[in-house]
Parts: C-alpha cells; sequence; structure tokens
C-alpha cells in the first residue's frame, strides 16, 4: 500500500516540470484535438467562402443582363439613334466578350419586363433546365425603361460590304432584261415623279414607282426609322440590307446556277461569321426582297431550273425574307405589299388623300385591267374579261400588248376611282399590284383565291376578310356557275358603304412613306412590317426562356395557316382553304384539284418575268 501512495505523489509532484515526450497521455491528446479543431476551423471558413459569399456573388450576376454592363450601366438603358448615329460604311461595334447569362437555380424572382403589349417575366428555371443561355435578354429589358419610347424597338442594320446593295445601284442597267431600272431607283427608289395633267393623282407624293422596287425603298426607309441602334445587344431584330430581289433580276436569264447563288452564299457566308449571328443563329436576322418567293426557291441543281436556292439554304431559313409574294407551305417568308404610285411625306398629305376617295361618285360596279393568259388553261381572266363587256356596269381596261393606257397611272388609277369594286384574279402567281393599287383608290377588292390576299399579307389585312373584300371561287367563275354583277347587286348598299370605309381606312398601311421623310402619326407597310418582325423575334425569345416552340406540332407545309389561328391557339387542323392549297408532289410542276386550288411552280415565276415586258411603264 505504502509504494502506490508514494508513486502517486511523485507523479503529482513531477508532471508540471517534466517535458512531454510522444506518446505522453493526457496532454498530447489535448495538443491533437487544438490541431483538428483548427484544421476544421479552417475549412468550414473556405466552406463559407465558397458557398454564401461566391454563391450570392453568383446570383447577384443571374439577374444582372451582363457583367461588364453592372457597374457602367444604369438598370434601365436607354440608347437612342442621335447617340449612336449609323454611318454608312462605319464597321458595326461588336458586343463585349463576356460570358453569356446564364440562369442557373436557385434563381430569385427577377423584376417584370413588359413590352408594347404584354407583360413580361423571366421565368424561374424548370429542374429538367438547371442551365441555359440567353444572350439576348438585354434586349428584351429596354422596354423596362418607360421614359424611352425606343424600348424593345431597336434595330440593329449590318453594314454589308457594297457589293451587296450600292454596287448593284451603280450598274441599273443590269437590273433588268426589258426595263431600264435606272430610273427607277431614283429618288430614293419611288422612281420620276408623276405629274397631275388630268387630276387624278395629289400635287404631291406621286411617282411612277416599279412593282418591283421594294428593295430600295426599304433599306432607305430604314435609314429614317428612329429606333436605330449601333449596339446589336440592344437589338429587338437585325435587318440585312440585301438587294436580294435586284441581285437575282441581274441573272435569272442566260446565266449558270453558279452565278445565280454567288451573291446569296457569299452572304450568308459574311452573316455567320459574324458575332451578331451567334445570338440566336440569325433567327432574329430579316432581309427584304421586292419579288415573288418563286424567285428564290430552286428545288434543284439543273442548269434549265428557275431562280436560285437563297431561301432553301440552312442559314436563310433561319431568317425572315419579306417578299411581295411569299409561299403557303414554307415559314421562312413574308408577304409585305406590293409599292403603289403614292408615297406621301406628311401625314396631311394621307388625310387629304383619304378623304378625296371617300367624296368620289362612282359610276360603275365592278372593273377589271389586265390582259388575258390564253396559254394558261387554269387562268378565269378570260371568263372575267367576257363578263365585264357583257355588262352596262362593268368597266374593262383591257392590258395586253398596244393598250398603252393600261400602262399609264394615271389611267388606271382614274378606273379604279370611279368603280365600287375592283377584281383582283391571280396574275401568273397569286398575286398583283393592282390589288394595291385599286385599295389605294378606294376600291373594294374581290379576290378569286385566298393566296391573292388572304394568306399573304396577314400582317397589313384583317383575318376577316369579309369587312373590307369580297371572296367569289375561282372554280365557280371556270364553271360558269355564278354572275359577278349579280353577285355584287346582293350586297346591300349599306354594307358596301362600310366596306368601302374600310379600305380607305386601311391606305396608310398598305403604301410606303416617301422614304426622305417620315409620316408622325400614322403607320405606313414599312412600319408595320418592321413592327411585325419585331413580335415575331419578341415571341420566339420568349418561348425560347420557357422551353417552348414557336407552335405545339408546327407542320411547315401547312404554314400558311399559323397566321389565321385565334390568340392563344398553337395547332393549325383543317381549313376551309385547304382544297385551294394541295402542294405539289416531287417532280410536278403543278397541279389542280376539282374545287379550283391550283399550285404554283416555277412556270409561274417565269411567265411573271415575261409579263414585265408587257406590263412595264411606259
Amino acid at each position: 500500500m505504502i509504494p502506490r501512495v508514494s508513486m502517486r505523489r511523485r507523479s503529482a509532484e513531477v508532471a508540471p516540470t517534466e517535458p512531454m515526450e510522444k506518446g505522453n497521455g493526457k496532454n498530447q491528446t489535448n495538443r491533437i484535438c487544438l490541431l483538428v479543431a483548427l484544421s476544421l476551423f479552417f475549412w468550414a471558413l473556405l466552406l463559407y467562402f465558397h458557398f454564401v459569399v461566391l454563391g450570392s456573388s453568383n446570383i447577384d450576376k443571374q439577374i444582372q443582363l451582363q457583367p461588364s454592363y453592372a457597374q457602367s450601366q444604369p438598370s434601365s438603358i436607354s440608347l437612342r439613334v442621335d447617340k449612336f448615329p449609323i454611318e454608312p460604311h462605319a464597321a458595326p461595334s461588336k458586343p463585349p466578350k463576356e460570358p453569356l447569362v446564364t440562369i442557373d437555380k436557385p434563381v430569385l424572382p427577377p423584376a417584370p419586363v413588359t413590352n408594347s403589349t404584354t407583360t413580361f417575366k423571366l421565368p424561374r428555371v424548370v429542374e429538367s433546365r438547371q442551365k441555359q443561355e440567353f444572350s439576348f435578354i438585354r434586349a428584351l429589358k429596354t422596354v423596362d425603361n418607360k421614359s424611352d419610347p425606343c424600348g424593345g424597338k431597336y434595330i440593329y442594320v449590318h453594314d454589308l460590304p457594297s457589293k451587296f446593295n450600292e454596287d448593284m445601284l451603280r450598274d441599273c442597267k443590269k437590273l433588268s432584261l426589258w426595263t431600264n431600272m435606272c430610273k427607277f431607283t431614283t429618288n430614293a427608289g419611288l422612281g420620276p415623279p408623276l405629274e397631275n395633267v388630268e387630276g387624278v393623282f395629289s400635287d404631291e407624293g406621286w411617282y411612277a414607282t416599279n412593282q418591283f422596287a421594294v428593295d430600295v425603298i426599304f433599306s432607305n426607309r430604314m435609314k429614317q426609322y428612329k429606333c436605330l441602334t449601333n449596339d446589336s445587344s440592344l437589338a429587338a431584330a437585325i435587318f440585312v440590307p440585301f438587294y436580294a430581289g435586284f441581285d437575282i433580276a441581274r441573272y435569272l436569264w442566260g446565266y449558270n446556277i453558279s452565278r445565280r447563288d454567288a451573291a446569296s452564299l457569299e452572304l450568308v457566308d459574311w452573316l455567320m461569321k459574324r458575332p451578331e449571328w451567334e445570338i440566336m443563329r440569325g433567327k432574329d436576322h430579316f432581309l427584304v426582297a421586292g419579288r415573288i418567293t418563286w424567285d428564290f426557291r430552286r428545288l434543284s441543281e439543273e442548269e434549265t431550273d428557275w431562280g436560285n436556292k437563297l431561301l432553301f439554304l440552312p442559314a436563310a431559313k433561319n431568317m425572315s425574307m419579306l417578299v411581295v409574294e411569299s409561299s403557303p407551305w414554307n415559314a421562312n417568308d413574308f408577304g409585305i405589299p406590293y409599292p403603289t404610285y403614292f408615297h406621301p411625306a406628311k401625314d396631311a398629305e394621307v388625310f387629304e388623300w383619304q378623304d378625296r376617295m371617300r367624296n368620289l361618285e362612282r359610276k360603275w360596279l365592278f372593273s377589271f385591267a389586265g390582259a388575258p393568259r390564253p396559254d394558261n388553261p387554269k387562268s378565269i381572266r378570260g371568263q372575267i374579261i367576257d363578263q365585264c363587256r357583257n355588262s352596262n356596269v362593268g368597266k374593262l381596261l383591257e392590258c395586253d400588248f398596244g393598250e398603252s393606257k393600261c400602262h399609264a397611272p394615271s389611267s388606271i388609277m382614274q378606273m379604279f376611282q370611279s368603280s365600287l369594286f375592283c377584281l383582283q384574279p391571280q396574275g401568273d402567281s397569286y398575286t398583283r399590284r393592282s390589288a394595291f393599287d385599286s385599295m389605294l383608290a378606294g376600291c373594294i377588292p374581290v379576290f378569286f383565291h385566298p393566296g391573292s390576299a388572304y394568306t399573304q399579307y396577314t400582317w397589313h389585312l384583317p383575318k376577316n376578310y369579309t369587312t373590307y373584300s369580297v371572296f367569289i371561287p375561282e372554280d365557280d367563275v371556270r364553271k360558269r356557275n355564278i354572275s359577278i354583277e349579280e353577285r355584287l347587286l346582293q350586297i346591300p348598299p349599306e354594307q358596301v358603304k362600310i366596306m368601302r370605309e374600310n379600305v380607305i381606312n386601311l391606305i396608310p398601311r398598305l403604301i410606303y412613306a416617301d422614304p426622305r421623310s417620315e409620316l408622325e402619326t400614322q403607320k405606313d407597310a414599312f412600319d408595320v412590317s418592321v413592327q411585325a418582325v419585331i413580335d415575331k423575334v419578341t415571341r420566339l425569345r420568349k418561348n425560347m426562356i420557357e422551353g417552348r416552340t414557336e407552335y405545339d406540332n408546327f407542320v411547315e407545309e401547312n404554314s400558311w395557316k399559323y397566321a389565321l389561328l385565334e390568340e392563344g391557339q398553337r395547332e393549325a387542323g383543317g381549313h376551309v382553304w385547304d382544297p385551294f392549297f394541295s402542294k405539289p408532289k416531287p417532280g410536278e410542276d403543278g397541279s389542280s384539284d376539282g374545287n379550283g386550288g391550283t399550285t404554283i411552280s416555277a412556270d409561274a415565276a417565269k411567265n411573271s418575268w415575261k409579263s414585265e415586258q408587257r406590263d412595264k411603264t411606259q
């Protein structure tokens, strides 16, 4: 017992002064615990810094549009064109090489963004879409600034090499085989002024405008657009000032397909190398061609096949091309009006013309200006001409060779101004300029095929075609089942008055204002077209954010139907006009069904070109 007591005492006495040896009990354990605690504290600090501090920074970055702008730009961005004037040959500024905006979960609720018609909120990311890149969000957010009238309306214009536009005008004698286009490209594309000798026109704003001059008219109007920007990251849409119609017009006759395709291939190659293209792979790009779509839809590589293949190029399928006649079976072209002779520079000129059309005495029930198509057995022009000749209330202006009056704008407009209804059958293709000339005169158009207007100009004409026009199926005329005179006389006078007023009210949106000026309160065909493109691109961007496609179960061969859908509809089913748009089978030039439906082939475009020799302005 004694030794044990002494041992305990000795241990207690020497412990404070003895050096600690390796493996020496309790003090060794305390030091190890201290080291572990310090290590754990260090790693806790690292984890806290990574997940809390950096995580918060990442969320802030997600809410911001682009990190590089966060310190230098206000939350509501307003860049007006007068701050960033576009020089004719100035290289467009490249967007900053910053990482694309990412939306990762978790995402804080964003501030609401509104456009001109609806409220738009960036949605929460669905779990299956944990990360999605949208470099166009900054453009969508421009509409936030309520003091900026250009919010959500900015247009960026590519500074193309001059060979794609201006050089063609310098070599204007080669733009048409039969017509000297040099005089028609003057006055910003309006052509020479028309003298008002017979009092048919107004004293100002009337020009001998070529029906295929939209390329240069539209591009010059774009130069006056109030919301141009040199910052493509703000753009609601991107304009490509390529004179596609003038380009193909040079080479349609007597040139091989390599020559016909050359400029289109070069253009696409140039665009795809631009940083602006990467934003949406061209789906926010649009261009204008003042010709019918069939000139740009060559189906094969055969030298004898018609046109070029611009609209069939993969890149062009992403873009929107505005043409004076679109295809009912393709989704990358959109119909815009043919140019008329009237190009007002002021609102007052428009109002004065409308009032004049309201007060005219119209002595003819109906009229027709045009030539027969004896080589086309499907054409109903022969029957229409016969009915005009045999009617006491019908007026006919034959436009065949040797009939100079038909080529005089004053003669055509004078006849339209004295008629209640103007007959507008198909030309060599679905559409014809005459439809717009007649509506400019306040004359109610009578169409015989839905492709002549109703499925073409859905941006510019009401969906309810009965409010401004009369529809008589071609087959009823072809089989002589109907008298046009009797059909029109069945319409009550009060209804005729309402329809005529509707046509006159449509005039501003069917004409192109003088490109060298701008209307103040009226929206012309250019304004309507640009806004429609912006709406299309904006809708597409929102659908991309929401993970949706443009339409559910979209069928391109039925593309004409989608513009006619009611609000909220996303699928196109059967339609009363289906028989009119039976698509030709591969290898067929065209077909006709029992209901009078006809198809358009390269022959239609070729015949349209031949008609230019007959219909050119004298």
